[in-house]
C-alpha cells in the first residue's frame, strides 16, 4: 500500500516542474497541511529540496542523489505481482542478501539495493569497488523454476537489455564484453554477476546482480582503477537523476527476465548483440581452466557460448572464461 511519502512523490513527479498545491495533496491524502509539511520534511531528510511559495504550494528543485525507495518505487513503471523493493545502508553482498532472503522464504521477484558494499565481487570472486558515491549496487531476486540447461545465454541476455536502456535513457553508447562487462570506449562502467542455487535438476533460486558506475567523481577511484572504469556521469558531462535511472533499470530487467522465462527473448536477442558487442570479430584471448586459447572472435552460438577461431581455422566454443584483447593484433569487425 502507498505510503504518503509515495503518493506525495508521485504528484510532484508528475506535475514537475510546475507547483503542487499543499491544499490538494491534503485532500488526496485526507490529512491536514500540518501533516503535508512533515512529510515534506522526511523527503527532505532524504535528499530532497523543494521550493515553497504560499498560495502556489510544492515543487521538486533537487533529487536525492543516493537510493531511496520511495522515489525508485513511484517511478517504477513495471511491478509484477508481488514485487518487493529492500534499501539498505550497507550490505556485505547485495546478492548475498538476496540470497539470504531467498532462504528465509521472502516471495520472489524482489529487489535489493545498497548505498555501500563491504564485500561486493564480481565475476571469478574479483573485488567489486562499492563506496557510498553515487553508484548503483542492485540485485534482483527470481525463483525461474528452469531447467540449467535453459539458462546459457541469461546473463548476456539480461547485459544486453541494460545497454540499451543505458543508450535510450542517458543517450551513450555502451558496449557489452562478452559475458558480462559494460564497456565505454574500453573503460569499465558495469559488470554483471548472475548465481543460481539448483534443486533436484531445475533452478530453484536465481540472483541478478548489476554493478553500475553512476555518478562516481573521476577523482574518486582507487589509484588501481583510475584508467579503467568510468562513470556515466564522467561519459554525459553531468550527474544522472540516480532514482529515476534505478527505476527504469529494475523495470527493463524485469520485462527482459519475462521475456526469457517465456522464450520471446530469441526474437530480438541477435539483433541486440550486433549493436552492443565490442567483440565481433576481434583477435582475443580466453583464459579458460589455466589455458589461454587465443583467436578471432566469430560470434555466438544458440546457447550463448563464445565462437573462436583459432590460426589453423577451427572453431572452438567457450560457454566461460576470462577474456582479453589482443590490442596489437585486433582486427576491424
Amino acid at each position: 500500500m502507498p505510503t504518503p511519502e509515495h503518493v506525495i512523490l508521485r504528484e510532484l513527479i508528475t506535475h514537475d516542474p510546475d507547483w503542487v498545491s499543499g491544499g490538494d495533496l491534503a485532500t488526496k491524502l485526507g490529512v491536514s497541511r500540518v501533516a503535508i509539511w512533515q512529510h515534506m520534511e522526511k523527503l527532505r531528510s532524504a535528499g530532497y529540496v523543494f521550493a515553497a511559495q504560499r498560495a502556489r504550494g510544492y515543487r521538486i528543485l533537487e533529487r536525492p542523489s543516493s537510493p531511496h525507495a520511495a522515489s525508485i518505487e513511484t517511478q517504477l513503471k513495471v511491478r509484477p505481482r508481488g514485487f518487493s523493493l529492500v534499501v539498505v545502508d550497507e550490505t556485505d553482498s547485495t546478492n548475498d542478501e538476496a540470497s539470504r532472503q531467498l532462504g528465509a522464504g521472502r516471495p520472489a521477484p524482489f529487489a535489493v539495493i545498497a548505498r555501500r558494499q563491504t564485500d561486493g565481487r564480481g565475476r571469478l570472486g574479483r573485488v567489486w569497488h562499492s563506496e557510498a558515491n553515487g553508484n548503483l549496487y542492485l540485485s534482483i531476486a527470481f525463483r525461474p523454476r528452469l531447467p540449467p540447461e535453459r539458462m546459457g545465454a541469461f546473463t548476456l541476455w539480461m547485459g544486453l537489455n541494460v545497454c540499451e536502456l543505458l543508450a535510450n535513457f542517458a543517450k551513450v553508447t555502451p558496449g557489452l564484453k562478452w559475458p558480462n562487462d559494460i564497456l565505454f570506449d574500453g573503460r569499465k562502467a558495469g559488470g554483471i554477476l548472475t548465481e543460481a542455487r539448483i534443486d533436484a535438476d531445475e533452478i530453484r533460486d536465481l540472483v541478478f546482480g548489476l554493478g553500475l558506475n553512476i555518478n562516481s567523481p573521476a577523482t574518486g577511484w582507487p589509484t588501481d582503477l583510475g584508467q579503467r572504469a568510468v562513470s556515466l556521469s564522467e561519459i554525459t558531462g553531468a550527474p544522472l537523476d540516480f532514482n529515476r535511472l534505478t527505476a527504469a533499470l529494475i523495470g527493463r530487467i524485469l520485462l527482459a527476465y519475462q521475456k526469457f522465462v517465456d522464450g520471446d527473448y530469441t526474437k530480438t536477442f541477435a539483433d541486440l548483440w550486433h549493436t552492443y558487442d565490442i567483440l565481433r570479430g576481434r583477435e582475443i584471448a580466453v583464459l579458460e581452466g589455466g589455458r589461454r586459447h587465443v583467436g578471432t572472435v566469430a560470434g555466438l552460438d544458440d546457447e550463448g557460448a563464445l565462437l573462436l577461431r583459432d590460426s589453423s581455422g577451427r572453431t572452438a566454443r567457450y560457454r566461460a572464461g576470462e577474456v582479453t584483447l589482443e590490442k596489437s593484433r585486433s582486427l576491424a569487425p
